[in-house]
């Protein structure tokens, strides 16, 4: 057992001590990166308030399974001071290093499903390149049409999250995801066409797993739930490293703020992972389906001029 917890931690401590060296670098290197439009200088408040960031995204991504994009990008964003378009870049960045963390726990758990993972991440990778095609055009020539794809996107996890925390209420029987199993049903072209559109998704907005990939294979694959979480960010891998390294060369990525967005999220989920048994995620969900619910209201009326606190 020593050495099973040995052989997991130290991989995760191998891969903070390479963010760190990366951050290290850039603030004493300081490389003349693309930057395709200009964001808030990283000082000691607002670095702390990135890891902070990071780290409340891993938590409740260990908790409830939602992905680390789809809450870091509102927040820097809307109080992070970061464009809509940047926003996107870094926190896609920043969920390289997450997915590879958890993706690496997933699969020494053997909750990772590799054929379906090979389909998914296979063609997926193909529509993160189409995607990221999209956002280039639409982030050169309709940054707030950016916007408003953003908030009918973030409908999805409103929708999504306080549907399952009302669901202990108002579901009987067997809940979608509980069978069991160690694969993922479906045909491998069926895999592919599902993980290409989910990386359009992901080049395109920036989210792809906990957002549309996890809830998609339970409820249309009729996959096991623990599979489909270690499946989903094995697929992320790939998929984050394309669109987040797509972007890094667009100029949409802040790398130190992304850097310290990893810090915390890899953190974060690990403390999520230890502690998820004491809470009921569905409340959680509840309260995170008001938030997203506010999140896409703040960038369609943004869209037609309404500002809301």
């Amino acid at each position: 057992m020593r050495g099973q917890g040995a052989l997991s931690v130290m991989p995760i401590a191998a891969l903070l001590a390479l963010i760190a060296g990366l951050e290290a670098w850039y603030i004493i290197a300081q490389p003349a990166l693309p930057r395709a439009e200009p964001t808030p200088a990283i000082t000691l408040i607002s670095g702390s308030f990135y890891v902070l960031v990071g780290f409340l995204a891993g938590l409740l991504g260990g908790i409830i399974g939602t992905g680390g994009c789809s809450v870091m990008l509102p927040i820097i964003h809307f109080w992070g001071g970061f464009p809509a378009a940047t926003a996107i870049g870094t926190t896609l960045f920043a969920v390289i290093f997450t997915a590879i963390s958890g993706g690496y726990g997933h699969l020494l758990r053997r909750n990772v499903d590799k054929r379906a993972a090979a389909w998914l991440g296979g063609v997926g990778v193909l529509g993160v390149a189409l995607g990221s095609w999209l956002f280039w055009l639409v982030a050169r020539q309709a940054v707030k049409l950016l916007c408003l794809i953003l908030g009918v996107v973030f409908l999805w996890p409103a929708a999504r999250m306080i549907y399952e925390g009302l669901s202990p209420w108002l579901k009987k029987g067997q809940a979608a995801g509980a069978g069991k199993g160690t694969s993922i049903p479906g045909r491998g072209w069926a895999l592919g066409a599902f993980g290409f559109l989910i990386g359009i998704t992901t080049g395109l907005v920036g989210l792809g797993g906990g957002y549309a990939l996890v809830p998609g294979l339970i409820y249309l694959f009729g996959a096991p739930v623990y599979i489909t979480m270690g499946t989903s960010l094995a697929v992320m891998i790939p998929l984050a490293l394309v669109g987040g390294l797509i972007k890094l060369y667009q100029g949409f990525v802040d790398f130190s703020a992304g850097c310290l967005l990893a810090l915390g999220t890899i953190v974060g989920a690990q403390a999520g992972a230890a502690i998820m048994r004491r809470f009921r995620p569905a409340t959680l969900k509840l309260i995170f389906g008001a938030y997203f619910t506010y999140v896409s209201l703040k960038f369609i009326t943004g869209y037609f001029g309404v500002m809301i606190w």
